[in-house]
């Protein structure tokens, strides 16, 4: 990947409302990202009935005794939905991405036609959905909230296992806390990711603002995924983590100017822009008073001033006891 892609995590901040949905793919095209990325599954091969929400699902929705069954219900998309959503993609020229949460819902990507498929921090130690996920896609992007490094280990092994070769994985660092508090990002182990397994490495922010990501797009992240909404004030699960539309244009076009300011070629050396302030800026030796022809120079005679268009004043010693082979009026530039 030449540029940082940059994944807007609709998520399920439409509220199982296809007009949300398609107002969140109005705000991705014109934030400039490169995916617009939903979530799919079916609530019931996802969830027991038993399953409790996060502490932080229960405080974004504010309904304690609701079951994550229940909440994600709500939240689900149906096939009829996603084929509008891809056709309302098409339109708009953006690329529509998906995550799957069961094995019923790879097998529905896959039918749709995606190529690449996201792997969520939570089926990260789930062998049989790694497994399917491997023989179906031919790319993959996995996110390693909650993970060691030997899970991050054993589920890029399940894929290299499959067929899907080095190349065609990227490992995103992730938090799985919505908000993730800033001590918690450890964002340089998304550094210690891509030594360890020499994969191209990404980060998947869940922190409130833009920092994190911009500082992970200077440190090396080809992939920038983060979550977004239509007003963080909705009910929903992750709505008070994610950004609002001009937040997500913001961050973009952060990320956009990091890429430029990193895409040197790392040698030193005046930029074609500042090439022609290097007189203006730098300073020539020149004569502190008027000077006859075959005065000797010193320290009496000659000073350092603007502009750098004459003899440097890294020559002051070679220029030190030299004769004067003109007069020089105060200020001029010094000859030699």
């Amino acid at each position: 990947m030449k540029n940082c892609l940059i994944i807007a995590e609709a998520g399920v901040n439409h509220n199982g409302n296809i007009d949300n949905a398609f107002r969140l793919i109005d705000a991705a095209v014109d934030a400039g990202v490169d995916y617009v990325k939903f979530q799919t599954f079916k609530a019931e091969n996802l969830v027991s009935k038993k399953a409790k929400k996060a502490d932080y699902q229960i405080e974004n929705t504010g309904k304690a005794d609701e079951s994550q069954l229940e909440m994600l219900k709500n939240l689900e998309l149906s096939h009829e939905q996603h084929e509008l959503l891809i056709e309302y993609c098409k339109k708009k020229n953006i690329n529509f991405f998906s995550t799957a949460f069961d094995l019923d819902s790879l097998d529905y990507l896959k039918e749709i036609g995606l190529k690449l498929v996201k792997i969520p921090s939570g089926e990260i130690t789930n062998l049989p959905y790694l497994r399917k996920a491997a023989k179906l896609f031919n790319e993959v992007i996995i996110s390693t909230g909650m993970a060691e490094m030997n899970e991050i280990k054993d589920a890029i092994h399940i894929f290299t296992q499959n067929g899907i070769s080095l190349e065609k994985i990227t490992v995103l660092h992730c938090t799985t806390e919505y908000p993730t508090p800033m001590q918690d990002v450890n964002l340089k182990a998304m550094l210690q990711i891509q030594k360890e397994f020499n994969t191209t490495i990404g980060y998947s922010d869940h922190t409130l603002g833009i920092e994190v990501p911009i500082a992970a797009t200077a440190l090396g992240a080809k992939v920038i995924e983060k979550h977004f909404t239509l007003d963080r004030n909705m009910e929903g699960p992750d709505h008070a983590a994610s950004l609002e539309p001009h937040e997500l244009k913001t961050m973009v076009s952060a990320i956009r100017n990091i890429e430029e300011a990193i895409s040197g070629d790392g040698i030193k050396k005046p930029s074609p822009s500042e090439q022609k302030n290097i007189a203006i800026a730098r300073k020539s030796i020149v004569a502190k008073k008027d000077i006859k022809t075959g005065d000797i120079f010193s320290e009496e005679n000659i000073t350092v001033k603007r502009p750098g268009n004459g003899v440097s004043p890294m020559k002051w010693d070679e220029v030190i006891g030299k004769t004067a082979i003109k007069d020089f009026e105060e200020d001029q530039l010094i000859e030699l």
